[in-house]
């Protein structure tokens, strides 16, 4: 917590409520006769000391009758070697109740940025002890209780509390200690070290915290073999090393740059903030790659790797199909479940296929079936990501669910006989868990903070890794929930800037933190410390979700409610469909601005919520609250609306109902000769109103009314627009509509560009994850409206990519443009050509218009089209291949000079591929390829030291150099070394078949050459938990799993069978 900053004190006394400061200084204190003295309390674990840290001072108040100051204090007591006072105001504080405060006696002498931390209880003996804790600072140097008990009670001699014109006063403090954010010491208070926050890397510190305090897999990371070598920054093994290291060994806060630059960020992601789960991830799939062939090979799989069963059973025949997956996380629902199991029984909820959703099965039609999910086995560590984000299809955007959502310290998952489980799930292993970790994300949907709750070794002893800071917490901190208090101040700030429709915006307002068991009554005093509205003045209202989607102030709590526990009043909040305890403090204020007791509401009186419209400046902004009678009509108050606004009282003013906003806006004008009851008007709902429009109204009023005002905003869209050459940097800026269509945001951005045709502009929409531009760009016309470009998946971007063609858009879709590498035949360079040609052309078209753009070595020169991937050649092209299904964003396209010697090729000769590679010293049977591959001609009986003079010819290589070289035959990636005597014929067989790239000449050394200027092509990263992503770009898909490696086979869109290695 940052301390407050001193604040200057207009006399030498303490800092009182805000309502009593006017008076201290007229009012000076009386003395006194005070009796008090202080009784050390005794714990089992404490002894008498010169110094407690709890302490009872009980002070005794004679002539307390006769007294007429305005406030008293006590004696000086010392606790925790703080020195403290009471503070009292024997007739109330502006209040008609006795109050009562802890007082920080010389915060007047502390220094700057001073700061304690107290639990405490006040009494008047006899009296039901009041009890709350507060951090004492500059700002707020005491706490405690304006309403503490009515003076009628005080003053009443038969109640006790006044005997003998004496009261007794008692004072239980307990001195915490408390967090400085600047001196606070990680390391020395709990003996863990948080990690440095780059900008926006909170959610990775939350998540490598988590994952640090789990022993098997830091064991794991540190086995993970590295070489000297490496670096940090190059390394995702060495760089989490050194960090777990460094979180192990270091006495401060540790920075995460090597990890982050070793991902491949750049200072820009760092800045970013990424999905943790994603993240999450992605960490895990890399890891599991760099660990295949080590010792840990398969932690990550025996620590986060469950399987469940995906079914789907007929109801009317004989049949079932099952299919089985892996998961290392469960997303769980938060919207509508209470906690866990429920979230887990949502999870196995069977589905009804009926109706028109019956299933297909096989030999069976059309059936009535179950669909759902049960699970085989559960991971020794098991994560649960819960789903508090979801895109809102009536609202048109992403919500936070903030329902409250309940955890145990220990979840049993074979609960109800194992009704998570499967029929033919392993039951012997008992699925009882413990409660690890929680990482805890404050804030809404376009930001905030992510922090962790960890136990590190599952003792009671929970501890929060905020960023650099580390501290203990109970476990009822690390539980407990926030309750959100908006008030007409929110409103008025809110309205008009940040919101427009509705009236708050509740992830924007004070948040109390407080436990479900408090009594509403503590709450109520809470606020009053925290606003300076005594409690007496304050008023409560439940807010209520409407069925069309909006929230409003639904009815003021009853007495009875406030007699309840906040738990309590949260399932009061559930019957009015809102998931989570949401508050709105009514407070009246006189005319000297001063709160009053609200006003008495009966059932004619319903709250009414306005807003004002200023056409000429497009402002709306929220004027205020009233209370109106159900029979009454709005022309009764007309005058007071004039009043509120400012205009003169015989204005003539529109009213109009804001009714809902999704999926669209209904604002509809209110007849003011109809009772607000005929309008159908009840609590909560918002009036916006207006000067009437006159028949000489400004023409250029683009938004004449409220209705029209409210539908330009609901669609109104910022677009960041960026040059698909500077993805990064925003280029420019448009207001659009979400409804304008394709040519109307064309229009716009070739205005913007100064360009003549739009037809010249083509847009690529965003990758609200990757944060990328997509693969594909838009088609032209291939969307109706703004908003379809800037959906992705279940997000909204604001953002779009342009290009500008050499070409209109609907010409260029015709055409097909491939990116083809030339590789000259006699110098050492590689040249990048775009090739467009009619979709309908063959690679044969390919080479003729390839042929117009490179220097050829001769006039006669052939040419030929390679498909190469990882340094491999997997095809030849035929001539005769069309070009439109060929994809050149994955696999590199070669085009090459064919040699001479290969034209006119002998019965016993063989073309065979030749590839360089090098060997992973951790791993001696691991191959790497490198460099460019090629094509050699070999003859029968000739000998690989005859083959090896011919290859040093064609790649130049000097004498010492290329002695170092190894050749051998390798077969599927096995590596069968040659000796300069060997026939290389008859390793290779004729193969004209699929997988000729697996059997090669290999050359083995190291990788010295410098790099080429070269384009590099997209890569796509197969992620085995994701292969509908690898759907997109392939035809087929099949995974094959072993002990050693994961396998891929793909079809492709040419109809080779491509088996690699991930």
């Amino acid at each position: 917590m940052v301390t407050p900053p001193t604040v200057e004190h207009e006399d030498e006394e303490m800092l009182v409520p805000a309502q009593e400061v006017a008076a201290a200084d007229t009012d000076a204190a009386q003395p006194m006769e005070v009796v008090a003295q202080t009784e050390v309390v005794s714990t089992a674990e404490s002894h008498p000391v010169e110094d407690p840290r709890t302490s009872r001072f009980t002070w005794t108040i004679e002539n307390f009758t006769r007294f007429n100051g305005k406030k008293h204090y006590s004696e000086v007591f010392v606790v925790g070697g703080f020195k403290w006072r009471v503070l009292i105001f024997p007739k109330g504080n502006n209040v008609d109740h006795f109050s009562m405060y802890l007082d920080v006696a010389d915060s007047a002498n502390l220094p700057s940025g001073w700061s304690r931390y107290a639990q405490f209880s006040l009494a008047v003996v006899n009296q039901i002890q009041p009890n709350t804790q507060h951090q004492f600072n500059a700002r707020e140097s005491d706490w405690g209780f304006t309403s503490f008990m009515p003076l009628s009670e005080l003053y009443d001699a038969s109640r006790g509390y006044l005997a003998n014109d004496t009261v007794v006063v008692e004072a239980e403090v307990a001195v915490r200690r408390m967090v400085d954010y600047w001196t606070y010491d990680s390391k020395k208070e709990t003996g863990y070290v948080g990690l440095k926050n780059q900008g926006a890397t909170c959610y990775m510190n939350s998540l490598l915290q988590t994952l640090y305090h789990i022993p098997y897999f830091r064991k794991a990371v540190y086995h993970m073999p590295t070489t000297e070598n490496d670096m940090p920054s190059g390394s995702i093994p060495l760089a989490l090393q050194s960090l777990f290291y460094k979180l192990q060994y270091s006495d401060s806060s540790v920075a995460t740059k090597e990890l982050t630059k070793s991902f491949g960020w750049d200072t820009y992601d760092s800045f970013m903030q990424h999905d943790v789960q994603e993240l999450n991830r992605v960490l895990s799939e890399k890891l599991e790659d760099k660990m295949k062939g080590t010792v840990v090979e398969g932690t990550i799989e025996q620590l986060f790797e469950g399987h469940h069963i995906n079914y789907i059973e007929c109801i009317n025949v004989e049949y079932k199909s099952n299919r089985k997956e892996s998961f290392y996380d469960l997303q769980l629902d938060v919207k509508g479940c209470r906690d866990i199991y429920s979230s887990f029984d949502k999870y196995v909820e069977v589905e009804r296929l009926e109706g028109d959703n019956k299933y297909h099965a096989e030999n069976h039609g059309l059936q009535d079936a179950k669909k759902g999910v049960l699970f085989l086995d559960f991971p020794p560590v098991l994560q649960l990501q819960l789903k508090r984000f979801e895109y809102d299809y009536m609202r048109d955007t992403m919500v936070k669910i903030n329902d409250r959502y309940e955890f145990p310290l220990q979840l049993d998952l074979d609960r109800d006989g194992g009704k998570y489980l499967a029929p033919d799930a392993d039951r012997s292993t008992r699925n009882l868990y413990t409660l690890h970790s929680v990482l805890v994300h404050s804030g809404g949907v376009h930001g905030g903070h992510y922090y962790a709750f960890i136990r590190p070794t599952l003792s009671e002893q929970w501890y929060k890794f905020d960023d650099e800071r580390v501290t203990k917490e109970d476990a009822k901190k690390a539980l407990e929930e926030q309750y959100g208090v908006a008030r007409d101040e929110d409103l008025k700030e809110q309205i008009g800037k940040d919101i427009y429709f509705d009236l708050v915006d509740h992830e924007k307002v004070r948040n109390f933190r407080i436990q479900k068991q408090m009594p509403f009554s503590s709450f109520k005093e809470e606020v009053a410390k925290e606003y300076g509205i005594p409690v007496q003045f304050q008023r409560f209202w439940l807010w209520a979700k409407r069925q069309n989607h909006t929230y409003r102030p639904n009815h003021p709590l009853t007495l009875h409610e406030e007699t309840q526990s906040v738990g309590q009043l949260r399932e009061v909040s559930n019957k009015a469909h809102n998931a989570e305890l949401k508050l709105f403090l009514e407070v009246a204020l006189g005319l000297d601005l001063r709160p009053l007791p609200p006003p008495e509401k009966g059932k004619e009186d319903i709250l009414l919520f306005f807003k004002l419209y200023n056409p000429e400046k497009e402002e709306l902004c929220f004027m205020g609250r009233l209370f109106v009678k159900a029979l009454g009509k709005p022309s009764e108050i007309l005058a007071k609306l004039n009043e509120m606004a400012g205009f003169s009282p015989d204005q003539e003013i529109e009213l109009y109902e804001e009714i809902k906003f999704e999926p669209n806006v209904m604002c509809e004008i209110i007849d003011k000769k109809l009772t607000f009851r005929s309008s159908q008007l009840e609590d909560g709902d918002i009036l916006c109103f207006q000067k009437s429009p006159g028949a000489d109204y400004d023409a250029r009023v683009r938004y004449p009314d409220v209705p029209s005002f409210l539908e330009y905003v609901h669609n109104r869209q910022v677009v960041h627009f960026r040059s698909l050459e500077k993805p990064k940097d925003d280029a420019f800026s448009l207001e659009l509509s979400k409804l304008h269509t394709y040519d109307d945001v064309v229009e716009r951005v070739a205005r913007q560009l100064e360009l003549d045709d739009p037809a010249k502009i083509r847009l690529t929409s965003h990758n609200c994850y990757s944060q990328q531009p997509k693969p594909q760009p838009v088609k032209y016309r291939g969307v109706e409206h703004l908003l379809d470009m800037l959906i992705h998946y279940n997000q909204t971007s604001d953002i779009l990519y342009y290009e500008v063609l050499d070409i209109p858009l609907p010409e260029l879709q015709f055409l097909k443009t491939l990116k083809v590498a030339f590789h000259h035949p006699t110098k050492d360079e590689v040249v990048i050509h775009s090739i467009r040609l009619p979709k309908n052309s063959t690679i044969a078209d390919v080479i003729n218009d390839l042929k117009t753009k490179v220097e050829l070595s001769s006039p006669n020169a052939e040419l030929r089209v390679l498909e190469v991937f990882y340094h491999k050649i997997y095809k030849i092209f035929p001539l005769q291949e069309k070009i439109e299904n060929i994809n050149d964003q994955y696999w590199t396209l070669r085009a090459e000079e064919i040699p001479e010697e290969e034209k006119n090729i002998g019965p016993n000769d063989r073309l065979i591929h030749v590839y360089h590679f090098t060997k992973d010293i951790n791993q001696t049977q691991q191959i790497q390829n490198f460099g460019d591959p090629f094509f050699l001609l070999i003859h029968e009986g000739e000998t690989l030291a005859e083959v090896k003079k011919r290859i040093q010819s064609k790649l130049q290589v000097s004498a010492d150099e290329f002695s170092k070289w190894k050749f051998a035959f390798i077969s599927m990636n096995r590596p069968d070394y040659l000796q300069d005597s060997d026939v290389i014929s008859t390793r290779f067989q004729r193969r004209e078949v699929y997988g000729a790239w697996e059997q090669y000449l290999g050359m083995e050394h190291t990788d010295t050459a410098p790099k080429r200027a070269y384009t590099v092509n997209q890569v796509l990263l197969f992620n085995p938990n994701f292969l509908p992503v690898i759907s997109t770009t392939c035809r087929t898909v099949t995974r094959t799993k072993s002990r050693s490696k994961f396998t891929i086979e793909i079809s492709n869109w040419s109809g080779i069978m491509v088996k690699y290695s991930i």
